[in-house]
């Protein structure tokens, strides 16, 4: 990755990895390109990797900066001047800082893409593809979930260990239903948590596959 955009992305906290009791195991590794339009990998590596090697394990990377920083994954290469770049987020959450900082713990999703930017998308905080995070491992803590029909909102609260119609103290929050079009899913970051909207028909479609949303920005 680029030296110049990870010093706008350090001011963010990446809520990434779990402790040490997640070592052992697999992560999952997810490459793909242009906003998860094209998916080049997806399948399982081993915990205890950096998020540079976990990369190496699968397909063929160059780095950057003494290593510090992906440069290409299978020949495709970042381009400042062209504004196309590699940027990796971990359960959800966007990295602020070079991928070899970060270590991967049992369950953790590690998801690469490849897209352009511009000043207005360089940093994109959070993604909702990688549902049920961030509200397992990326923002760990209490989420609501707040639906005005109770069974969809349980359903969609078991999925992320949350509880439903308990705004109070709740670090995350998932709002169905309401004025939303049927087809919303949007995700933000809001204070040490995340926000995800979900129109109804969306909420319907994770309540049936947890996984309806994967690869989605």
């Amino acid at each position: 990755m680029r030296s110049a955009l990870v010093l706008v992305l350090a001011s963010l906290a990446l809520a990434g990895c779990g402790g040490g009791e997640r070592s052992h195991g697999t992560a999952t590794l997810w490459v793909t390109r242009d906003r998860g339009a094209q998916v080049v990998f997806a399948g399982a590596v081993p915990a205890g990797l950096d998020g540079i090697q976990a990369v190496e394990q699968k397909l063929k990377v160059t780095t950057s900066y003494g290593g510090r920083f992906l440069q290409s994954i299978d020949g495709i290469s970042g381009s400042l001047s062209a504004q196309r770049d590699w940027f990796f987020f971990v359960n959800g959450v966007e990295g602020d800082r070079s991928a070899t900082e970060v270590t991967l713990h049992a369950g953790d999703v590690l998801w690469w893409d490849y897209r352009r930017w511009d000043a207005a998308t360089m940093s994109i905080p959070v993604v909702v593809g990688s549902y049920p995070e961030p509200f397992i491992h990326g923002f760990p803590g209490k989420t609501s979930v707040v639906a005005s029909d109770r069974t969809l909102a349980a359903q969609i609260a078991a999925q992320v260990h949350g509880v439903v119609d308990s705004p109070q103290a709740a670090r995350n929050s998932i709002v169905i239903g309401g004025n939303l079009p049927p087809q919303t899913a949007r995700i933000e970051r809001v204070g040490n948590g995340a926000r995800l909207e979900l129109g109804l028909a969306a909420a319907r479609r994770l309540a049936r596959d947890p996984h309806a949303l994967r690869f989605r920005f």
